[in-house]
């Protein structure tokens, strides 16, 4: 397993980017980067994102809920951000990385968190939370999902793996703009290119396409169904915060709220933006973040 890390020059100056990098190993030789924001002794908010991006997608909404009242922390998974990389495909996989954000999650002993994934971060943040129900009193889901195979990919899901798969051409910052609505800087573009200056960095991200079930007898099948079973049990908060414009997840939330008893009566809401809300709508997404959590420990203290 050859592990790449990354020049740190590449991510100075980066727009509305101040905070400091803390790093952990998740396992032996492998460093993980997060961001830990805020008073520690606050309730704790975990935002984990997805396929292509990484910490940098929740720049606008951290100061916001720091702001607030909050500990935020946001990690790069394995593969992303200033996370250490794989150069080979074949050594990422879904349990992988549920391992190793787990291993992150016993090293902070969190209490009464939150879990706010989105994108394919939701393919590992709802497996963890399941394994972590200790640590996490809500979850929050944007254009994510945990599919299993049993129904169709949309097209637009096809057409990525199909890129990430065979094409030479992985323009990482290029393809976040398509996922956007409103136009990204140059600068913004350039950030989410910073992790990946060779194309060895980038088998991370054309992994993680592969990790989506698209039949049954997929790898991951199995255990997302099994992570299923437990969702379907889970009766705190569940809060889906979906955009009108994303083709990946279109019609998702309604499953998770069809299915999860923690969703029932809960205030979900759509968002104006494409796939990655963060960009498009950063100030209502981080609202809906702080008043659900403002909500439940009013309730709780009452």
């Amino acid at each position: 397993m050859r592990v790449l890390s990354i020049d740190n020059s590449r991510f100075e100056n980066l727009p509305d980017y101040p905070f400091k990098p803390n790093y952990t190993a998740v396992e032996p030789g492998l460093n993980m980067h997060y961001l830990d924001e805020g008073d520690p002794r606050n309730p704790a908010i975990v935002l984990l994102h997805g396929e292509l991006s990484w910490s940098f997608l929740y720049r606008h909404m951290i100061p916001i809920i720091v702001k607030a009242g909050f500990r935020v922390l946001a990690p790069d998974l394995i593969g992303f951000g200033r996370s250490d990389k794989l150069a080979d495909i074949r050594d990422y996989s879904a349990d992988k990385h549920v391992r190793w954000i787990s291993n992150w999650l016993n090293g902070l002993r969190l209490s009464n968190a939150t879990m706010v994934c989105q994108n394919w971060g939701s393919l590992i943040g709802l497996r963890t939370i399941v394994s972590h129900d200790s640590q996490f009193a809500r979850v929050i889901v944007a254009n994510g999902m945990l599919p299993t195979g049993d129904v169709p990919a949309p097209t637009s899901f096809l057409v990525l793996r199909a890129l990430a798969r065979i094409s030479p051409w992985f323009p990482v910052g290029r393809l976040v703009q398509l996922g956007t609505r409103r136009a990204l800087s140059e600068d913004e573009i350039r950030a989410y290119e910073a992790p990946f200056p060779t194309a060895d960095h980038k088998a991370g991200a054309r992994a993680f396409p592969e990790l989506v079930p698209t039949h049954d007898e997929h790898p991951c099948s199995r255990m997302n169904r099994q992570a299923w079973q437990l969702l379907t049990a889970w009766k705190k908060p569940f809060i889906t915060c979906f955009s009108d414009g994303d083709p990946f997840s279109r019609g998702e939330e309604r499953k998770l709220q069809r299915l999860i008893p923690g969703a029932y009566g809960q205030p979900h809401v759509t968002l104006a933006g494409g796939h990655f809300v963060q960009e498009d709508s950063p100030r209502d997404f981080a609202r809906i973040i702080i008043d659900a959590c403002k909500m439940d420990m009013a309730g709780m203290a009452a």
